[in-house]
């Protein structure tokens, strides 16, 4: 990749060379696991599906700026880890800032959200409350780029058309569609993305029976996973996520699946009958028979409770933002189960940070 910021923006940290970068991680994860994973690469350029960037003013200007290696902050005119639309939208954007006062004034922040489908959501984030006139100008520009444009200062959010994208992915020849809320968590790098749902696929295409899902997010693994079990059980805490999950399953014709507010505490409460739950008042758990759980938690990886019900199962599919903590759960899974499947998935490029992937397999 070549960027002309590289070593001095603090964003990517590893070396630019993206075979040398890759290497590097994986061999720390191969030692990490005591076995060579399977290797899913990404893209060099163009595959961050999101862009946080800070706005400061330089010459009474405004200009996209990122944290600098040096503790500072840099400006920079492009940023070529970011999908293609946010790219060849962020010069655009910043042209009409820079002519449009009442757009960039105490403006501090810019997120851009985009995917495979090619829409764009642009954030502009204030330290001034948004009154008409900013709404109109913003109007304007977000007809002219062709994007949709959310205000924001504290207290108040201003939508003007929606406050989402449609993301489309080809999963295994057919195409699947997923609503990212703006704020809420997706995948960052669309085409690892793919590649972790295929894995999955492939791995428990044999398993049979049914599915508990713990932190479901918006059904990202859920949608496709369906087809290899008869019934799925897919839970996560964020409400949008839930929302998200539930408009998912309906734009993609989906059936057999039930989505449910629940953190992974509750419904290990839940499974083992120490608790009762309203949200669960309509779904009969006694009537599923659970073979496999698919677990993707954030970086602290599994409380202690989740992980003791985690060992009921016969397989679980493990996806993990974090090795060390992904190392620890498996170790504490080691006397109930084993590695059927181990897999390296580089989600973030030029960066230290490499998704991980599990098959544990009851011994």
């Amino acid at each position: 990749m070549n960027c002309t910021y590289f070593g001095k923006c603090g964003s990517c940290t590893l070396y630019p060379d993206y075979d040398r970068q890759l290497a590097l991680k994986v061999e720390k994860f191969s030692e990490l696991f005591g076995q060579k994973p399977q290797i899913f690469t990404s893209p060099q350029s163009h595959f961050r599906a999101r862009g946080e960037f800070g706005i400061r003013f330089y010459d009474g200007m405004p200009h996209y700026t990122m944290y600098a290696t040096d503790g500072g902050k840099i400006a920079i005119d492009e940023c070529p880890i970011v999908l293609e639309p946010i790219f060849e939208g962020m010069p655009k954007l910043m042209q009409w800032l820079q002519n449009e006062e009442v757009l960039s004034h105490k403006l501090f922040r810019i997120d851009f959200l985009s995917g495979l489908s090619g829409e764009v959501l642009a954030t502009l984030v204030y330290h001034r409350k948004l009154d008409s006139t900013w709404e109109e100008g913003a109007r304007a520009v977000a007809k002219e780029l062709g994007i949709h444009l959310i205000g924001r200062s504290r207290g108040q959010k201003v939508v003007l058309s929606q406050d989402y994208i449609t993301e489309e992915l080809p999963i295994e020849g057919k195409i699947y569609r997923y609503r990212h809320y703006e704020g809420s968590f997706t995948q960052p790098n669309p085409f690892v993305n793919i590649k972790m749902i295929e894995w999955a696929l492939k791995q428990s295409r044999d398993f049979g029976g049914d599915l508990l899902e713990l932190y479901c997010g918006a059904g990202n693994f859920t949608l496709p996973l369906v087809q290899n079990f008869g019934k799925v059980l897919a839970t996560e805490v964020s409400k949008t996520s839930i929302k998200a999950a539930k408009e998912n399953r309906a734009m993609n014709g989906t059936q057999n699946v039930e989505f449910v507010r629940l953190s992974a505490e509750e419904v290990a409460k839940a499974l083992r009958g120490e608790r009762e739950f309203r949200r669960l008042q309509d779904i009969n758990l006694k009537s599923y028979d659970f073979r496999t759980v698919f677990v993707d938690p954030p970086r602290c990886g599994l409380d202690n409770a989740t992980r003791e019900v985690v060992k009921e199962f016969e397989n679980i599919i493990y996806i993990s933002c974090n090795p060390e903590t992904l190392k620890r759960d498996v170790e504490e899974l080691a006397a109930t189960h084993e590695i059927a499947a181990l897999a390296a998935f580089d989600q973030f490029p030029y960066t230290h940070h490499l998704e991980g992937g599990v098959v544990l397999t009851r011994r």
